[in-house]
C-alpha cells in the first residue's frame, strides 16, 4: 500500500488530493482547496508564490504521512531564481498585458513558421519564449523553472525541468526532445538559464521523508493520461476547465504549415506520445461572468447560470472564445455584447441569453478544432473523452455531443489528479505504465455517456458560426 498527494493548481483554485494504492484501486479524497488569487505589483498581474507554498504545507500537515507528492499546473509561466536560489520577482501571470503587440517584434526575430517546425508550439503572446522577451528580470537571473518545477525546488531545492510542462515554452524541439538550439541562439536567451531535462515519473528530491515526484507538469498532460480510452476507439480529447484543451494523441508531432495557420500544438504527453491540441478558451468565460455579476451584488450559482440559459432563447449570437476584446478580466457582459455588435448580431440581452451564447459558442468552437485536427492528422474520430471538472456541466456535455455528432464520455471529474496520481504511482513501482492506470480508473472511475442528438440546427449554427469567426479578426 502507497500514498500520495497531488497537487493540482488551477489559474483560479489549487487543491491537494490524497491517494491510497492498495490491491490495485485507488481510492482518494480532497483533503485542501483554497483560492488562487493573482496579485497585482506595480500594474502587473503576478502569482503570489509564498500564498501558494503556504497552502502545500498546510495540506501536508493534514496529509500525515505519505509516501510521495507531485505538482501539476497550468502552462507557459515561470519564476526566475538568482545565483543564491531566491525567487528574483513573483512570476508574472499568463492573462498579465505586457505581451500584447509581442509577436510583431518575435516575427522580425524568426519567422513564424520556422519558428514552428522547429517548437511545434501553437503560437500565442503568452508562450514562455515571448514571455521572457518582456521580463526585465532574466538579465539577472540564474535559472528558470516552470511553475510546477518551482514549486518542487522550494520544498527539495533541486532545479530540474521536466518534459510535459517545457514542451508548452516554445522552446523544445518536439522531434528530438531536447532545447531548440537556434531558437534559443536566435532570442538570446542562455541554454544556462534552464534547468536540466527530466523525464515524468521522476523522483527528484524528497521533504520530511515524502519523495517529490516530477509528474507530467502540465495539467493538460496529466488529465490526459487519466483519460480511459479503450481498444477499437478513435478517440479526441477534450480537457476542459478554465481552459478547454482539445487534440488527439499522435506517434510523431505534426510540424506543416497547414498545421502551424490552423493555430494547432503539439506537446509531450506523459506516455512519450505527441498530444496534438488547440488551446481554446474555456470555462473561464462562465467563471467570469458569474464573478462579475456576483461583485455587482446579483448573486448566482453556476447552476442558477445554466438554468437561465436552458430557458434563452438557441443560435441567437455566438463569440469566438478566443477572441482578444474577450480575455481579460471585468465587464464581460458587455464586452459579449460589443462582440455580437461588432458582427452584426443580435445582443444577448439577459443573463441567461449571455451564458448560452457562451456554451454555444463553445461547443461550435469545439466542432470547429476538432474538423482542423483531423484535416491535419487524416483521422475520423469516433469519441471524444470529456475529461476534468467540465465533465460535471451537463449542459456542455449535451450540446458538444450534439453539435461534433458524436459520443461524448464524461470522466473522470478529478481526470487531472487522478494523472497526476497515476504518475506518482508508477514512479513508486506500484503501476506499470500509463496504460495499466488507465484500465484502473477506467474500471473504478464514473463515467458518463452522452449520444449525440442530431439537429440540424447545429449544422446551419456552425456555418454561420465559421463566417463569423473567418470573417471577424481582432487584432492581438
Amino acid at each position: 500500500m502507497k500514498t500520495a498527494v497531488a497537487f493540482d493548481f488551477g489559474a483560479s483554485s489549487g487543491r491537494a488530493i490524497k491517494a491510497v494504492f492498495d490491491k490495485g484501486k485507488i481510492s482518494y479524497e480532497e483533503i485542501h482547496r483554497f483560492e488562487n488569487i493573482p496579485v497585482t505589483v506595480d500594474g502587473h498581474i503576478h502569482h503570489d508564490v509564498d500564498m501558494i507554498t503556504a497552502e502545500i504545507k498546510k495540506a501536508l500537515e493534514k496529509a500525515g504521512d505519505i509516501d510521495s507528492f507531485a505538482f501539476d499546473t497550468w502552462g507557459v509561466d515561470y519564476g526566475l531564481t538568482d545565483a543564491d536560489g531566491k525567487l528574483i520577482f513573483l512570476p508574472y501571470h499568463y492573462r498579465d498585458g505586457r505581451t500584447n503587440g509581442i509577436l510583431a517584434k518575435a516575427k522580425k526575430i524568426m519567422p513564424p513558421d520556422e519558428l514552428y517546425r522547429k517548437t511545434g508550439n501553437q503560437i500565442m503572446p503568452i508562450n514562455t519564449l515571448f514571455q521572457l522577451l518582456t521580463d526585465e528580470n532574466v538579465q539577472n537571473a540564474d535559472t528558470l523553472l516552470f511553475m510546477p518545477d518551482l514549486f518542487a525546488y522550494i520544498f527539495t531545492g533541486e532545479r530540474a525541468c521536466e518534459y510535459t510542462i517545457a514542451s508548452t515554452s516554445q522552446m523544445l524541439n518536439p522531434k528530438t526532445k531536447e532545447w531548440s538550439m537556434e531558437v534559443l541562439d536566435k532570442f538570446g536567451i542562455d541554454k544556462k538559464l534552464l534547468a536540466p531535462l527530466t523525464k515524468t515519473s521522476s523522483v527528484i528530491g524528497e521533504y520530511n521523508g515524502a519523495k517529490v515526484i516530477s509528474v507530467a507538469g502540465h495539467d493538460t498532460q496529466c488529465a490526459v493520461a487519466a483519460m480511459p480510452c479503450t481498444c477499437g476507439e478513435t478517440p479526441a480529447f477534450l480537457s476542459c476547465g478554465t481552459w478547454s484543451l482539445i487534440g488527439c494523441e499522435l506517434d510523431e508531432p505534426i510540424l506543416t504549415e497547414q498545421s502551424n495557420a490552423l493555430e494547432l500544438s503539439n506537446e509531450l504527453g506523459a506516455n512519450g506520445k505527441i498530444d496534438y491540441l488547440k488551446n481554446i478558451s474555456g470555462l473561464w468565460l462562465i467563471q467570469e461572468l458569474r464573478r462579475n455579476l456576483n461583485s455587482a451584488g446579483n448573486e448566482y450559482s453556476y447552476n442558477d447560470l445554466e438554468q437561465e440559459a436552458r430557458k434563452s432563447e438557441p443560435f441567437k449570437c455566438f463569440i469566438d472564445p478566443d477572441a482578444p476584446s474577450l480575455s481579460s478580466h471585468g465587464n464581460l457582459a458587455e464586452k459579449i455584447k460589443n462582440y455580437c455588435k461588432n458582427t452584426n448580431q443580435p445582443m444577448p440581452e439577459t443573463v441567461g441569453e449571455a451564458v448560452r451564447c457562451i456554451y454555444e459558442s463553445l461547443a461550435l468552437k469545439y466542432r470547429y478544432a476538432i474538423s482542423q485536427i483531423s484535416k491535419c492528422t487524416g483521422k475520423e474520430f469516433d469519441v471524444l473523452h470529456l475529461l476534468g471538472g467540465g465533465t460535471k456541466d451537463n449542459f456542455l456535455c449535451e450540446m458538444t455531443a450534439d453539435c461534433l455528432d458524436i459520443p461524448v464520455v464524461a470522466g473522470p471529474v478529478e481526470a487531472t489528479a487522478l494523472g497526476n496520481i497515476i504518475l506518482q504511482f508508477i514512479a513508486l513501482g506500484e503501476i506499470e505504465s500509463v496504460e495499466q492506470g488507465r484500465e484502473i480508473i477506467a474500471k473504478n472511475e464514473k463515467i458518463y455517456n452522452y449520444a449525440p442528438n442530431h439537429n440540424d440546427s447545429w449544422d446551419k449554427a456552425y456555418e454561420k458560426y465559421v463566417n463569423i469567426i473567418e470573417n471577424y479578426k481582432e487584432e492581438n
